[in-house]
């Protein structure tokens, strides 16, 4: 690689403005990060100067210790045995300071630990940023769908059997599902038995074309207004403050509860002290502080509500992480390191109670045709398999999961086989093909016009090719568009195409700001739907778009599969891509220049040294993290600037965490000191500093401040003015010159400087260094100080996996020749 010119550090002959200098006392004043010590100096020791020579050094390429990509999982947090402490208001002090710190930096990146206004892990926080009154915000039409299909899926339940006299809080799949593992537990029948195979329903015949659409769209129908959340009122506030001071609980969680639990806040917790637990910032022995606070000695470690409560928290914290679903072993380990005596029992009254679900998988869950001779059906219609064949048969494991994010699983998998079922399969679209300005990007159109869902595969290179498909559809008359993550995904679709129209945000399509709107049916008005970024898709998100497509609509997930997993639960392209659901198509076409022969070398677990003549890539070595920051700032202001003419505006820093002497904080308080100082007179910002807000649940999205006012915060978004009122700023924006990876996934810019410290070892991993890596457009400047765990989280650190029920789902529905890949 090449480097920055310049001398060893602290040389006399050093250029002057790129000689480090002594950290300052505020350059990683919060001191070491929890992560792990600091490392010593790099191996190699070049100094970075003024981007304009060709010194060269080489990345450390030998493996050192083995580093972990995310936190221990949710379900270990909590291994120490609880212990009752002396006095409740003791346990309960910090609820509303270091304790909601700490949760609220528990992830909603998905896999690192991250500060959750920023990342998207508080809940619809721009609800009410500013547009027109009489239109709706991004943010207020996403939640709303959200709302719809929840309210869909729970009249689904409704309609289901009638619950089990075992399980009262549970219907239908959930409660068979109950009875099933009791019959197991118990002897009764073979685990194999409950599991055998759904066959698929019958494609119905194909949907006729739809007829070209009209020159100029019709105008589009007023969206109705969403009511923002209503302030929790006076007598509900002062209810809870009584019952959280009976209990010594501090009085600044009251509006926090009266929002998680609504109006009854005050009756909820005074009856299950434990519902405390739903209030970010709480951990269980706080909330069972106060519990022996209000109840005395009615409640002790398996009080049912107690359980109950510590389930929902442990499957809350794993969705934080990505899973939709925890092994039950795992839950009932947790649960026995929360002092509960009997974890077995605790899950199946978490289960009956209706706070999770429990689902089975086993090696032989689905027996072949001659298992499913022997034995005849029982009166349930579950046909009994032959004792002796189950000798070997592997164990059934069991799962337990959230409604939310089990029904969402469901919705989606009969949503994506509703769309392979219902496509024309007939279509020729070969002359569209045939003028295609690439042979990929002609395979991907052949496949979609026999396909009603295609999986899409390939770097940033590779997007022009669903823009070629975007074009050619319509061509043909079809109503097709693309969605991209970010307003920069959407920019650049858009230039691929050379319209405007073709190109929008998943969230404007789901709101209706922005895409043809819906037809008479209520589904979006498509013919097809190319979705770019697709593994920044969550299941709930994906279950919400996929329910708004039409029967006959066709749907592309195109990505790039080496990148970061979504912020939100669920791994929607990784399931569908393994399990073989549809036509995937892998790109052929190469990411060009250094910087994507660095990515592309990193993708298969090689970190390369690449020739970069133009030093489109550099390597800064540091030897802590005070000259991390200092040499950050200086590439960002002075450097990178000089040499490429490429603005401050325009490069993003990215770094490993939010905590930390080199993260998120910390850099950005360096870079305003240096690119914005003032007195951050609207609630700690000033005009011309640039930002992030979190309009919704993991959506992080950049801007610049403009001004502040009685309404709030004026934003500017790509373009897009955002107001966020008072009360939400401190929650939902940060400043946003340094973001994390999982913040700057699904976007470019011009320039990226990548700060990799000592302490970020147990940060990384391949996912994490190759979406790193790939932001930069132009040039990318790695400012490492991680040494050798750099190339081992390359080579040896590959991306955690989620667990989730999509694929078996999936894989249950579509027949097996559904998929036929190409590429």
């Amino acid at each position: 690689m090449t480097a920055l010119p310049g001398k060893t550090p602290g040389t006399d002959d050093a250029p002057a403005e790129d000689a480090p200098a002594a950290p300052a006392p505020g350059d990683g004043a919060e001191g070491p990060s929890p992560d792990g010590p600091t490392a010593g100096p790099n191996a190699a020791e070049a100094a970075v100067g003024e981007a304009t020579g060709a010194d060269a050094v080489d990345v450390v390429a030998e493996a050192a210790s083995a580093s972990s990509e995310e936190p221990p999982e949710a379900v270990e947090e909590s291994a120490k045995t609880e212990k009752p402490s002396e006095a409740a208001n003791s346990s309960v002090a910090s609820a509303d300071g270091s304790a909601a710190e700490e949760t609220s930096e528990a992830s909603a990146d998905g896999s690192e630990t991250a500060e959750a206004s920023a990342d998207g892990s508080e809940t619809a926080e721009g609800s009410a940023d500013a547009a027109p009154a009489a239109e709706l915000s991004e943010a207020q039409a996403e939640l709303a769908a959200q709302r719809e299909l929840r309210e869909r899926i729970e009249k689904r339940k409704a309609e289901k059997a009638a619950p089990i006299s075992a399980g009262g809080g549970l219907s239908g799949t959930a409660a068979d599902l109950l009875a099933a593992v009791r019959a197991v537990e118990s002897g009764e029948k073979a685990g194999t038995a409950f599991f055998a195979r759904t066959a698929p329903a019958p494609a119905p015949a194909p949907a006729s074309p739809r007829p070209a659409p009209a020159a100029a769209q019709p105008p589009r129908p007023a969206v109705p207004e969403v009511p923002a959340p209503q302030a929790a009122s006076p007598e509900a506030l002062e209810a809870v403050r009584a019952v959280l001071a009976q209990g010594g609980a501090p009085e600044a969680l009251a509006r926090p509860a009266v929002d998680a639990l609504g109006e009854q806040a005050a009756e909820l917790l005074r009856t299950d002290p434990w519902h405390l637990l739903t209030v970010s910032g709480v951990r269980p022995e706080q909330a069972d502080g106060f519990a022996r606070a209000l109840l005395g000695s009615e409640c002790g470690p398996d009080d049912g509500r107690r359980t109950a409560a510590l389930v929902g928290r442990l499957l809350e914290q794993a969705a934080l992480r990505g899973h939709t679903a925890l092994d039950a072993a795992a839950v009932r380990t947790a649960l026995a390191g929360h002092a509960v005596r009997d974890p077995d029992a605790a899950v199946l009254n978490a289960v009956e109670e209706g706070v999770a679900l429990l689902f089975g998988e086993g090696g032989d869950a689905e027996p072949d045709e001659t298992d499913a001779e022997d034995g005849e059906p029982d009166e349930d219609g579950v046909r009994e398999a032959d004792p002796t064949a189950d000798a070997d048969a592997a164990p059934v494991r069991m799962f337990l999961g959230l409604d939310r994010y089990a029904l969402a699983e469901e919705s989606l998998a009969d949503g994506l086989a509703r769309l392979v079922n219902t496509c024309e399969k007939t279509a020729d679209w070969t002359e569209a093909a045939a003028g295609a300005p690439s042979p990929s990007a002609a395979e991907l159109i052949r496949t979609v016009a026999s396909a009603g869902l295609v999986v899409h595969s390939g770097g940033e290179a590779a997007r022009a090719e669903p823009a070629a498909l975007i074009a050619a559809a319509r061509g043909l008359g079809l109503r097709a568009l693309g969605a991209a993550h970010s307003e920069d995904g959407r920019r650049r679709l858009a230039a691929a195409t050379g319209d405007p129209a073709t190109a929008v945000t998943l969230a404007g399509l789901l709101s209706g700001a922005q895409g043809p709107g819906r037809d008479e049916d209520g589904a979006l008005a498509l013919d097809l739907l190319v979705v770019l970024d697709a593994p920044q898709l969550d299941v709930e998100g994906a279950a919400v778009l996929v329910e708004a497509l039409a029967d006959g609509a066709r749907l592309v997930l195109s990505g790039d599969p080496g990148v970061l997993g979504s912020a939100g639960a669920g791994r929607v392209f990784a399931d569908v891509l393994a399990a073989r659901a549809c036509p995937q198509v892998v790109s052929r076409t190469p990411d060009p220049g250094p910087i994507g022969e660095l990515v592309s070398g990193v993708g298969i677990g090689e970190l390369n040294q690449v020739d970069a003549p133009g030093k489109e890539v550099v390597i800064v070595p540091v030897r802590d993290a005070g000259e991390a920051v200092h040499r950050t700032v200086q590439l960002v202001a002075d450097s990178v600037p000089r040499a490429f003419s490429i603005p401050a505006e325009e490069t993003q820093v990215i770094t490993v965490g939010h905590g930390g002497a080199a993260g998120t904080r910390a850099l950005n308080e360096a870079l305003k000191q240096r690119l914005n100082p003032g007195p951050g007179r609207f609630g700690g910002f000033d005009p011309g500093d640039r930002v992030v807000h979190v309009p919704a649940p993991g959506r992080a999205v950049p801007g610049v401040v403009r001004s502040a006012d009685g309404e709030g915060l004026h934003l500017d978004c790509g373009g897009v003015p955002v107001v966020v009122p008072q009360e939400r700023v401190e929650s939902s924006v940060r400043h946003g010159w340094a973001l994390s990876a999982h913040q700057a996934a699904g976007m470019r810019w011009p320039a990226a400087v990548v700060v990799l410290p000592g302490d970020a070892a147990q940060g990384l991993s391949r996912p994490w260094v190759y979406t790193a890596f790939g932001r930069g457009e132009r040039h990318l400047s790695v400012v490492h100080g991680a040494d050798r765990a750099l190339p081992h989280a390359v080579a040896e650190v590959p991306a955690q996996e989620r667990t989730t029920r999509l694929r078996p789902l999936l894989e249950a529905l579509l027949t097996p020749d559904a998929a036929s890949p190409t590429g």
